[in-house]
């Protein structure tokens, strides 16, 4: 299990997308990092062998995105299932926590499956996305993950970046009352990771932190269409910038 730590009483989470980003996160003074892979796409669960050498590699926490594909968070029975073997593992590996996020058709929380996944990942910490962010009402929502025991949600305030829903996210700490952490996350960076911390009063942030990193093919059969198109790694950089923005906080 990783070490629970903060930046002046801040919470810095780092969405990382490979061991070697999981590690940059780390170096770079992070206190937790969101596990994914496949991040060019909104991120899906990173595999086994992903998981195991992140854990070996880093003693910060890690909370394993829990999503069997992209696209929508309504999922099929087999999908599901896939879900909870996938929670199953993240214990069994002394992961710290998952990231989970299931919705019904009618963009309502799916009260069953989240029951069932955060009952399955007892007693590791459990998160809830930006599935939230897609909700038809964010305050009966809340109520319903705080219900449910949710430790912390990840959300933008229902708009493509944490800046712009500021407003939003400013009523869902207020109405959270310290019984759900708050988590501010999309588009945050150096430029206005202070903006959104004070305007909301949240007490922890997430942020990818990322840079491009583009292929390092010499040579490229370029009637063979794809295969070497830029990805995203974690810039540990980028990571040193946000916490010496919070230490002085």
């Amino acid at each position: 299990m990783g070490k629970e730590i903060t930046i002046n009483g801040y919470q810095l989470e780092i969405c990382s997308n490979s061991p070697q980003s999981a590690l940059f996160a780390a170096q770079g003074g992070a206190t937790r990092i969101e596990f994914c892979q496949n991040l060019e796409n909104g991120g899906i669960t990173p595999s086994y062998g992903q998981i195991v050498q992140a854990r070996e590699l880093i003693d910060i926490g890690i909370h394993v995105l829990i999503r069997p594909r992209g696209g929508d968070f309504v999922y099929s029975d087999l999908e599901f299932d896939e879900m909870m073997a996938d929670v199953q593992f993240c214990k069994e590996a002394g992961c710290d926590g998952v990231v989970i996020g299931v919705m019904k058709s009618d963009a309502t929380v799916d009260i069953e499956r989240t029951k069932a996944l955060v009952d399955a990942a007892r007693p590791m910490h459990v998160a809830f996305h930006r599935a939230f962010d897609k909700c038809a009402d964010p305050l009966s929502s809340l109520a319903i993950l705080i219900e449910l025991g949710i430790d912390r949600l990840l959300t933008s305030g229902l708009q493509n970046k944490a800046v712009d829903g500021v407003e939003l996210l400013k009523e869902l700490v207020k109405y959270a009352e310290g019984k759900i952490v708050i988590m501010p996350g999309a588009g945050v960076d150096s430029n206005n990771i202070e903006m959104i911390l004070k305007t909301t009063g949240a007490t922890a942030i997430h942020s990818s932190a990322k840079e491009t990193v583009f292929s390092q093919m010499s040579y490229d059969r370029s009637e063979v269409e794809g295969m070497n198109e830029p990805i995203y790694r974690t810039s540990k950089e980028k990571v040193h910038q946000l916490v010496d923005i919070l230490k002085k906080q």
